[in-house]
């Protein structure tokens, strides 16, 4: 097959063998590399928090049509087993994991898009597309949310907010940090997108 090729084809593929081995990977790629390494166990385990979600859910939804296992289960083992700590715990899980998994999503490009003029574009222009949206859009977004989300944790942690029933969960604070958490890990989902984008357009060919 190398005989086949050109010397400049060649050459790219000699190029391309390097790259793949790690020795002459442009320093953008690398950090991209690292970046969405770091996204993808993240969003590994955070996909996880569906098994506590269900149980809790199901727990709940079948102790509220057998309320003597419920009230049982309070006298003897705390109110944790009560309907509204069961209720809170379950938007709890779901925030947790869907905050987590944005950029887990994100950098394997399966989140949703309604874009009827991106799939008519060559990969190039798509690459553009993307590198425009990310540099205007989703990058300046997340660091903005991020810093009003880490205020809003923070707000929450310096006044020891508690849940606004009487019997719900209290240090609301944790689930505020963990969706500037998951803010933070979409956020370098992006930029590990965003580099990515930078070599398809700028790197060598």
């Amino acid at each position: 097959a190398m005989s086949m090729m050109t010397e400049q084809e060649a050459a790219a593929h000699r190029q391309h063998i390097r790259w793949l081995e790690g020795d002459e990977r442009p320093t953008a790629l690398k950090i991209s590399d690292a970046l969405r390494a770091f996204v993808d166990r993240t969003g590994s385990l955070a996909s996880w928090l569906f098994v506590p979600l269900i149980v809790v859910t199901v727990f709940d939804v079948t102790a509220r049509k057998l309320v003597w296992i419920q009230i049982w289960l309070v006298e003897n083992f705390g109110r944790i087993f009560e309907s509204t700590l069961l209720q809170e715990l379950e938007w709890h899980f779901h925030t947790a994991l869907f905050t987590l998994v944005l950029g887990y999503g994100f950098i394997y490009n399966s989140h949703v898009r309604v874009d009827l003029v991106r799939e008519n574009l060559d990969f190039r222009k798509k690459a553009w597309l993307e590198f425009l949206g990310l540099t205007f859009f989703m990058i300046p977004y997340c660091l903005i949310v991020i810093w009003f989300a880490w205020t809003y944790a923070y707000d929450s942690y310096v006044i020891n907010e508690i849940s606004a029933s009487q019997v719900g969960l209290s240090h609301r604070w944790i689930i505020k940090s963990v969706l500037v958490a998951g803010l933070i890990v979409a956020l370098l989902s992006g930029i590990a997108v965003w580099l990515q984008t930078v070599i398809l357009i700028w790197g060598p060919k």
